[in-house]
């Protein structure tokens, strides 16, 4: 399958893509989560979306993968303050915001000349979606929001050992030492009902370092998500179809995430599966796949 790469400007940043498919076809815009570069969107599920007639984006958020990262700025505020404010569902200072993130997702179209397309978000890239799905009505079809939340005030806080694994850098930096460590926060995250081998974990962990390690990104972006506070607001501002999909077994996430977001979205839908926890199982990807084809099929 061809890929087509490229880079977005958005403000002073860059933002790397692969682009896949037909130009034709209809747009599907992927978003990927916190730290989580475009690969975590895998080739073979995308493959699957192309084979359905698609065009499929994928892309690095700012400060992660190929993407500008954003140097040596921070705000000095502590954590812990901010993570009270999130849990009441309001905003913190940040260096910048899932608003400017959405941002670069609407400059990325502008760059692919593409003026409406169904937006799909996991994780951190769900709320990315969200935001974007309100601001720029007219450029979302459909959207797909994919274990994420809408941080809502006293929605249940992530698990302790989930939170910690993906926000604490490993103590030994080195090339083996942060693979080992990747391998070991897949496990904790990962969805019990459909395990990865061993080997695979591996060899994807080699290869996410491989491309980019860049942890201090993932600072930044965890407090973009703090600084945008509750995205209840935007939810209800969203008229695109909606579907909400979310694994029953997602600590890092909790199930009651997805539903406060199914909840608050008009014409939104809930999917949820048993075993699947704060990944994309490859057992579940033509289901998956599946349930987006239906909620595109919403808009011709």
């Amino acid at each position: 399958m061809e890929v087509r790469t490229g880079t977005a400007s958005s403000g002073e940043l860059d933002i790397y893509y692969e682009d896949m498919g037909d130009p034709d076809d209809p747009a599907v815009l992927l978003i990927m989560g916190l730290g989580a570069q475009l690969s975590l969107w895998r080739t073979g599920f995308c493959e699957r979306l192309v084979n359905q007639g698609l065009r499929v984006i994928r892309y690095d958020n700012r400060d992660v993968g190929l993407s500008s990262k954003v140097e040596g700025r921070h705000t000095g505020a502590p954590l812990f303050p901010r993570m009270v404010r999130s849990t009441l569902g309001r905003k913190s200072d940040a260096v910048y915001t899932l608003e400017h993130m959405a941002d670069d997702a609407a400059a990325l179209l502008d760059h692919l000349r593409i003026e409406k397309a169904h937006t799909v978000g996991a994780s951190m890239g769900g709320m990315i979606a969200q935001v974007f799905a309100a601001r720029y009505q007219h450029r979302t079809k459909t959207l797909a929001v994919i274990f994420s939340s809408n941080n809502q005030a006293l929605l249940p806080p992530p698990g302790p050992k989930q939170l910690r694994a993906v926000t604490t850098r490993p103590k030994d930096t080195s090339r083996a030492g942060v693979i080992a460590n990747s391998v070991r926060v897949g496990k904790i995250i990962g969805s019990p009902g459909y395990p990865m081998s061993e080997e695979q974990r591996i060899a994807e962990a080699e290869e996410t370092y491989d491309r980019s390690y860049y942890p201090a990104g993932v600072g930044r972006q965890f407090g973009a998500i703090l600084g945008s506070g509750s995205l209840l607001a935007y939810d209800r501002q969203i008229t695109a179809p909606t579907v909400v999909i979310h694994g029953l077994s997602d600590k890092l996430m909790r199930p009651s995430g997805g539903r406060a977001v199914a909840k608050a979205i008009r014409r939104s839908r809930l999917v949820t599966f048993a075993g699947m926890a704060h990944d994309l199982p490859e057992a579940l990807w033509d289901e998956i796949v599946g349930e987006l084809k239906t909620t595109f099929a919403e808009v011709p």
